[in-house]
C-alpha cells in the first residue's frame, strides 16, 4: 500500500496538526506502509532550509518539499501557492494508491484534491477543523465563495472525510456534504517521565517549591481565548500561583498579550517562555499542576492531549473538542467561555491540588491505553485497506 500525505506545511510554527502528520506517517512506516509527505517549505513568515523538489529524509520521514510562493502580501503568502508542487502532483499522483489530504482553503490541499479527481485517485480529506462554525465565520465571504467555486466539490469527491472528534463531525454536518466520514483522533508520543519534574521546573522558574503552576502551551492566536483566561487569572491574584505562557504568534498579537498581562496585574507572576519543544516542553508539561486552554474552537486540541499524557489534568472550554473526553474519563475540568466561570474553576483547582494530582495520574493512564501513535496508526491502516477494498467504514 502506497499512501501520499499532502499538507501545506509541516513547520513547527504551524502548531500541532502539522506535527501530527509527521507522527502518523512515522507510525505508518513502522507498519510497513509506504507513506510519504508532500508539502511546501513554508515556515510562517520565513522558509524552511530544506532540499527542494526531491525526496528527503526529514526527521527520519520521507518528505517532498516544494518552494512556496512568498510575496510580501501576507494573505497570498499564507495561501502557500507552489507551481512546482502542482507540476509534480500532475506527473506523479498516479504512483500512489491513496491520498490523505490535510487542511482545506489552502493551495496545496485544494490542487491535490482537484488533480486526484481528474485522475481518479481515491483520497481522504482531513479538514483540520476548518469546517467548524467558528472557523467558517472567519473571513466568511471569502470562505463561502471558495467553498462554492471548488472546495465543496473537492470535499464531496473524497472517498471519506477524516474528523478527529465527534464535535468536529457534528459541526461539519451543517454543510450537508454528500461524502461519508469517520472519526479517528490524533495520537501522541508519550515522553519519558522526568524524575522530580515538579521540583526541577520550580527551580528553573525560581519560584517556591510548593508554588502552583498554571500552564498555557499553544499557538498564540485570538481564538485561544487568552482574552478570557488572563482577566480570570487577574481575579485570583489573592492566591499564590505562577502562570507560564508558552507559545508564539503574530507580533501584533503578542504585544496585545503583553498589555493584558499588565492590565490585569499578573505580569510579575507570568513567565513568557516563547515557543518550546523537546526536553523543556516536557518539563513544563510534567512539572505544572494544571493545563489551561480556554479556546473559542478546537477541532481536537493536541496540546491538551500532550498535557494529559504528561500526567496533568486540563481546564478547557466546551469549544475544545476533547472536553467530552475530559468529562467522560474524569481527567479534567470544563468551564464556560466566561471570565467569571473561568475564575471560579481556577480557584477550585488552586484549592484542590491533591485532586489535580489524582486526575493527572488517571489522565496519563487513559492516554497510554487509547491515544498512542501505534494504536492510532493501526486503526488508520485498517481504514486505508477498507477504502481500497471499496468496503463501508461501519466501525468508525
Amino acid at each position: 500500500m502506497k499512501v501520499l500525505h499532502i499538507i501545506p506545511s509541516i513547520s513547527p510554527v504551524r502548531g500541532g496538526p502539522s506535527q501530527a502528520v509527521l507522527e502518523i506517517v512515522s507510525a505508518l512506516c513502522n507498519l510497513d506502509i509506504e507513506a510519504e509527505i508532500v508539502t511546501t517549505n513554508d515556515n510562517g513568515n520565513s522558509l524552511l532550509d530544506v532540499p527542494l523538489c526531491s525526496k528527503t529524509q526529514y526527521q527520519q520521514i520521507p518528505v517532498w518539499f516544494f518552494p512556496r510562493f512568498s510575496p510580501s502580501i501576507h494573505s497570498f503568502r499564507e495561501f502557500a501557492f507552489s507551481s512546482q508542487l502542482t507540476s509534480w502532483l500532475w506527473r506523479n499522483i498516479t504512483n500512489y494508491d491513496l491520498l490523505h489530504i490535510h487542511a482545506i482553503f489552502s493551495y496545496p490541499s485544494t490542487i491535490a484534491m482537484y488533480i486526484a479527481r481528474l485522475k481518479n485517485i481515491p483520497y481522504i480529506c482531513r479538514p483540520l477543523g476548518q469546517l467548524c462554525q467558528w472557523s467558517l465565520q472567519q473571513s466568511y465571504q471569502k470562505k463561502q465563495a471558495y467553498l462554492s467555486l471548488i472546495e465543496k466539490a473537492n470535499l464531496n469527491g473524497s472517498q471519506v472525510l477524516h474528523f478527529t472528534s465527534e464535535q468536529e463531525k457534528q459541526e461539519a454536518a451543517n454543510l450537508n456534504l454528500e461524502c461519508p466520514s469517520f472519526i479517528l483522533p490524533h495520537g501522541i508520543a508519550i515522553p519519558t517521565q522526568i524524575p522530580e519534574a515538579r521540583s526541577k521546573l520550580r527551580h528553573q522558574l525560581q519560584v517556591r517549591e510548593n508554588e502552583p503552576i498554571i500552564l498555557f502551551l499553544s499557538r498564540l492566536h485570538h481564538k485561544k481565548g487568552l482574552n478570557y483566561l488572563i482577566p480570570a487569572l487577574g481575579k485570583v491574584t489573592h492566591q499564590s500561583f505562577t502562570f507560564v505562557l508558552a507559545g508564539n504568534g503574530d507580533a501584533e498579537y503578542e504585544i496585545e498579550i503583553e498589555k493584558m498581562l499588565h492590565q490585569y496585574n499578573i505580569y510579575n507572576r507570568t513567565h513568557r517562555v516563547g515557543f518550546v519543544e523537546g526536553e523543556y516542553k516536557n518539563l513544563l508539561l510534567q512539572g505544572a499542576d494544571i493545563f489551561a486552554l480556554t479556546s473559542f474552537s478546537e477541532n481536537f486540541g493536541i496540546a491538551v492531549l500532550e498535557a494529559l499524557g504528561a500526567g496533568i489534568p486540563a481546564l478547557v472550554t466546551p469549544g475544545v473538542a476533547l472536553s467530552s473526553v475530559l468529562k467522560q474519563e474524569r481527567i479534567g475540568y470544563i468551564t464556560d467561555l466566561d471570565i467569571n466561570a473561568i475564575t471560579s474553576s481556577i480557584e477550585y483547582c488552586l484549592n484542590n491540588l491533591p485532586e489535580l494530582k489524582h486526575k493527572g495520574d488517571r489522565a496519563r493512564q487513559v492516554i497510554l491505553e487509547q491515544y498512542t501513535w501505534d494504536k492510532i496508526a493501526t486503526k488508520m491502516s485498517k481504514i486505508y485497506q477498507t477504502i481500497l477494498n471499496n468496503q463501508n467504514l461501519t466501525n468508525y
